[in-house]
């Protein structure tokens, strides 16, 4: 892939978003459908694959102070704007968010989970006000419309697949994501920074009230109100902070904080984690701005390529992914080369290669910290030129083959993990 193609790969992927792009991604498809029905529907029935339904199911909506799909879908009738992409929800006021708690309840949304769907990434909305009626459909990615919507007869003949690798960038490795990032005109990346800004800003929102569990303010009120042992076992170090701010924006979009992150192939919590390490690392090291720039698109594409045969979906937790983009950006700023950076990428898949995803919900925050602290040993490592290889367990001497692993792993090998999580989540007692 030329530069320019890489580019614009970048501006596709990597975008604002507000809250958690799974129950963001079903309001926009209601906002769509009630769009084209030109009137608040008096009916409302999704369809959606197990995995959008999954991450959909526990997270926090926004401003509302309640979790999960019928409130996502009852703002998506009321107040959502498709033409905001994942920011569809931006014009939620307390009185909005009032109104449509009332139109949940007046207007109870039938959900079903399509077992069959086209697609792993697949929402279908039927709207109603009495004989009209509309219908949207976004399939592949979390903002793509199909214009002729798939009816429910088509999606239980089509068999089950992550139908987006069809129309993925073909030719991409990661010595040209490693070419590109070294070489690109930095001017075209100030989005990334700025992205990196808003994704920090979200984290100093949550050191200000409680979200979630909270570990992200734990470990930052270490520094201003900690006891002797919290200092004694935390720190105030480098690595304390980035771990802090990292958790902590996740803490806060999970929880429902009105806050705007900048995503990575349809996440949040993967464009958080590919970029605050980064970015702090680069910040407390005194790192130029093109540096910077280089580093956060080495690790937002590094992202970009990994999640292209693993999927936007699936049972392996995009903060593996997400923090292995980390890896290779803090590498770089260590001073790092190539050969550097397929070393931190070894370390990373040789250790959390196997971190399952159930779900969205506050809990993330553990999974990213995890994530996040092994990015950071993983970089050290590499620079010691300390790192997993060919005989140890998936790690081939092939950078990419060994990521090709990782994501048959998550792709293939843990469809059968997947159906089961669902099945856990969706039968506690």
């Amino acid at each position: 892939m030329t530069n320019p193609e890489l580019l614009q790969l970048l501006r596709r992927e990597v975008i604002p978003a507000i809250g958690c792009t799974e129950p963001i991604a079903v309001a926009l498809c209601v906002a769509r459908a009630k769009e084209l029905l030109g009137c608040e529907p008096d009916e409302i029935t999704v369809y959606l694959s197990k995995n959008v339904y999954k991450n959909a199911l526990a997270v926090g909506i926004p401003n509302t102070g309640m979790t999960g799909l019928p409130i996502a879908i009852a703002l998506g009738a009321t107040v959502g704007k498709s033409a905001y992409l994942l920011e569809v929800l931006r014009d939620a006021t307390p009185e909005s968010v009032a109104y449509a708690k009332d139109y949940m309840l007046r207007v109870p949304a039938q959900i079903h989970i399509n077992y069959e769907a086209p697609s792993i990434l697949y929402i279908h909305a039927e709207v109603r006000k009495g004989e009209q009626t509309a219908q949207a459909t976004i399939m592949d990615e979390h903002t793509h419309f199909v214009t002729s919507p798939i009816s429910l007869s088509e999606a239980s003949l089509s068999p089950a697949s992550n139908s987006e690798a069809s129309h993925s960038p073909q030719g991409l490795n990661l010595r040209r994501v490693y070419d590109f990032a070294t070489s690109v005109n930095t001017s075209e990346l100030a989005f990334l920074l700025e992205g990196a800004q808003m994704n920090t800003a979200a984290a100093e929102t949550s050191f200000a009230e409680q979200y979630g569990h909270g570990l992200g303010r734990l470990l930052r009120a270490n520094t201003l109100t900690a006891t002797p042992e919290m200092k004694k076992l935390f720190g105030n170090t480098l690595f304390t902070k980035i771990i802090s701010y990292t958790c902590g924006a996740c803490d806060a979009r999970m929880s429902g904080a009105m806050v705007q992150v900048m995503s990575n192939s349809g996440s949040g919590n993967q464009g958080i984690s590919c970029s605050i390490p980064v970015y702090l690392y680069a910040k407390e090291n005194n790192c130029n701005e093109e540096r910077t720039l280089r580093a956060l698109a080495l690790s937002n594409l590094t992202v970009i390529y990994i999640k292209q045969s693993l999927g936007r979906l699936s049972a392996l937790c995009g903060c593996v992914v997400a923090a292995t983009g980390s890896a290779a950006g803090i590498t770089y700023l260590m001073g790092g080369n190539y050969e550097e950076i397929t070393y931190a990428i070894k370390n990373m898949i040789a250790n959390i290669s196997g971190m399952i995803c159930d779900g969205a919900k506050p809990g993330c925050a553990l999974k990213v910290t995890s994530g996040v602290a092994t990015a950071i040993f993983s970089a050290y490592l590499a620079m010691q030129h300390s790192y997993a290889d060919s005989t140890e367990g998936i790690v081939e001497d092939d950078i990419d083959r060994t990521i090709r692993n990782l994501t048959r792993i998550g792709h293939d090998g843990m469809k059968v993990t997947d159906d089961l999580i669902l099945d856990i989540m969706t039968h506690k007692q």
